[in-house]
């Protein structure tokens, strides 16, 4: 998948959307079921784009409930109704785990396997800039179809363990999801599909390939 560049200086994560259907950014989905006991299937869609210095990236979605249980960052964000990028930036098998529950709290791991990963602190995570249809304030399980989306300002620098200054020209494996672990009905939804047996997103060797422009 392609990756556009944009000239984007001061945007703010709230303009996201905004500045997406101008540039005329695509939507992607995130649809695979890849596990058949989790036969669940929410409408995500998200799109993608770089500056000189972030990723910015915006998702919309459609399911029958959504929770915001966690506040603060680096919480178990995976438990709510979440969204999520790993990627590989640097290629050199280190991966980021960066999850996003749908009032914007995020958790940041790195590490080269599923076991032991560090989080980044909390210094790291306040630079990633969100914003939310739902606002920021955490909620119990509300049952019922919901439509939210979330955005996300990226900066380079949030990839902890490296020192990144520019993705233009790069080839970097990535993958997409979407999950609720603890909602009312589980689901784990990918974009490129993981051919394993039990649900497992730390999953690299089943990266797709984003060209950065």
């Amino acid at each position: 998948m392609k990756v556009k560049k944009i000239s984007a200086a001061n945007v703010e994560a709230c303009s996201l959307p905004k500045l997406f259907d101008e540039e005329k950014i695509d939507f992607q989905s995130i649809q695979c079921v890849n596990w058949a006991e989790y036969p669940y299937k929410p409408k995500v869609n998200f799109r993608i784009a770089h500056t000189q210095n972030s990723i910015l990236l915006h998702f919309k979605v459609k399911e029958e409930s959504v929770r915001a249980k966690y506040g603060k960052d680096n919480g178990s964000v995976w438990t709510d109704s979440c969204v999520e990028f790993f990627s590989i930036p640097a290629g050199d098998g280190i991966y980021y785990n960066i999850e996003c529950n749908c009032i914007g709290t995020i958790l940041v791991g790195a590490g080269p396997v599923r076991n032991n990963r560090e989080h980044a602190p909390k210094e790291v995570t306040a630079l990633v800039q969100r914003w939310s249809s739902l606002g920021n304030q955490p909620f119990a399980e509300r049952i019922g179809e919901t439509d939210w989306e979330v955005a996300l300002i990226i900066p380079y620098s949030v990839f902890f363990k490296h020192q990144i200054d520019s993705l233009d020209g790069k080839e970097i494996k990535a993958n997409f999801y979407k999950c609720g672990d603890e909602l009312q009905t589980p689901h784990f939804l990918s974009w490129n599909p993981i051919q394993i047996e039990q649900p497992d997103f730390h999953r690299p060797d089943f990266f797709g390939t984003l060209e950065f422009e």
